[in-house]
């Protein structure tokens, strides 16, 4: 007996309708993650030498770096600022020919020598460091970046200054 071909072809289309058909439950999974802010650090050198300067010379220069801005903060648009300071610089004592104050010693950052990342890093203007001066700048940070630089620090010496070796602490500081 032959069946019609109307019946194979509804045959067929309910084979095809039930192979196709989504199951009868059905239930989402909401999947998340985090990525967390590891944060901004500077890293510094913990002792630099200018080396020797003749008693009455005018002045002892040389770089103290290099100096390490890390941002593992994963900003979109972000900035920080590296600011740097020094105190006086003193041997002996400290009376006032031993003293070197503060007011005599320059920051130059240069430029930078590595950076990492996105974004734009600046080179502060540099100056004397009696007070919180920028000495690197970064802007339109996207991700995590980092820059080093290597300053250079220049003492003026006071003709009073008597020999000795002369020491005082330079900070970096970011924020």
């Amino acid at each position: 007996m032959r069946k019609p071909l109307s019946v194979i072809a509804a045959a067929i289309g309910f084979g095809l309708v039930a192979a196709t058909s989504l199951p009868a439950v059905a239930d989402d999974t909401v999947v998340t993650f985090s990525i967390t802010a590891e944060g901004l650090t500077v890293s510094a050198p913990g002792s630099a030498n200018l080396g020797p300067v003749a008693s009455g010379a005018a002045s002892v220069s040389g770089q103290i770096g290099p100096i390490t801005v890390t941002d593992d903060r994963g900003t979109l648009n972000g900035s920080w600022n590296a600011t740097v300071i020094s105190t006086d610089f003193t041997t002996g004592e400290g009376t006032g020919p031993e003293t070197i104050p503060n007011i005599n010693v320059s920051y130059s950052p240069g430029p930078a020598t590595a950076t990492t990342g996105t974004g734009t890093f600046t080179p502060g203007p540099g100056g004397i460091v009696n007070v919180p001066r920028v000495a690197f700048a970064g802007t339109e940070l996207v991700g995590n970046d980092s820059v080093t630089w290597n300053p250079t620090l220049t003492v003026t010496i006071p003709s009073a200054a008597v020999a000795g070796t002369y020491s005082g602490t330079v900070t970096h500081s970011v924020g």
